[in-house]
């Protein structure tokens, strides 16, 4: 009885019958043509069949030899069409493949290079859900996630797609004609500031410098924010000092429309990281859409 175990003899014996010949059928599989003297003498005594006619100059398939080769000749075929489809597959993905990511990360990372993926793999669906609440993305049927890394789920496998970030505090001219340039980290206690808001719902602390003199403030002001957007734009308006991504002010900053206060107490964090829950990537697209990203951010 025959297993796939014997498919590798198989495709010797097929092989063989093509070239009608061992020397060619040797060359062709890169092995000896006692190698394969010794697979076809296994195979027959497996099968208990004579498969070849073997001469010192000729090798013929016998009767029920030919009627085999002429099946697996359509068997390899067939797996050979199979295994196409799958490279097709992967060189031209389609399906949909949802990605839930913070705002921050769509601003940052997916807004520019979306154009550029969708010329690229026309057939995949990307859907975005963009929300920075904290989100179990296997439970609620995501394909993969974006996160700063120190937040990304521990049994997840994680891609970085950026380098470090660094965070710093900005304030508008008008807001800090008024109130004043802060000069320590300390001194931010006595001015209004806007407040983070994390996903769950709790207030995040901002932390200043790096390393051992590393601080973590409370900060008070008019208003908590959990959305970036509000947030820059209340600092902008004057409502009070703001803690964010510096790149993700850039622009503001470039205009004058915010100013970096205490700018040598900026803090370094962790990068943005895809995280998706299995080592073989299969969702579609998911690789590529990775690669563009990093492509962009240096890495």
């Amino acid at each position: 009885m025959l297993n796939r175990f014997d498919l590798p003899d198989l495709q010797i014996f097929a092989t063989i019958v093509r070239h009608r010949s061992f020397k060619r059928a040797a060359i062709e599989l890169g092995v000896t043509t006692s190698a394969l003297s010794h697979a076809m003498r296994k195979l027959e005594m497996r099968m208990g069949v004579r498969l070849l006619h073997r001469t010192s100059r000729t090798v013929m398939p016998t009767a029920p030899g030919e009627q085999l080769a002429q099946r697996l000749e359509q068997g390899f075929d067939l797996i050979g069409a199979a295994l196409s489809g799958i490279e097709s597959y992967r060189q031209n993905p389609s399906g949909q493949l949802r990605v839930n990511v913070p705002l921050d990360a769509a601003r940052l990372l997916l807004s520019p290079v979306l154009a550029e993926f969708a010329s690229h793999y026309p057939h995949v669906a990307l859907v975005l859900s963009v929300e920075d609440r904290p989100v179990d993305i296997i439970a609620e049927g995501f394909d993969a996630g974006i996160r700063y890394g120190g937040t990304v789920p521990q049994d997840m496998v994680a891609v970085p797609l950026t380098r470090p970030l660094r965070w710093v505090v900005v304030g508008a001219p008008g807001f800090l004609s008024r109130h004043g340039r802060p000069e320590t980290p300390r001194a931010l206690a006595r001015l209004p500031s806007i407040g983070v808001r994390l996903g769950n719902n709790t207030s995040y602390k901002w932390e200043l410098g790096d390393g051992e003199r590393q601080l973590r403030l409370d900060v008070a002001g008019p208003l908590q924010v959990n959305n970036t957007e509000t947030t820059i734009a209340a600092a902008i308006d004057g409502l009070g000092l703001a803690y964010v991504l510096e790149r993700r002010v850039k622009d503001e900053i470039e205009r004058g429309a915010l100013e970096v206060v205490l700018p040598e107490w900026a803090s370094t964090g962790p990068g943005f990281y895809a995280y998706f829950a299995s080592r073989r990537q299969n969702e579609p697209g998911l690789r590529p859409l990775m690669e563009m990203i990093r492509a962009r951010e240096g890495l």
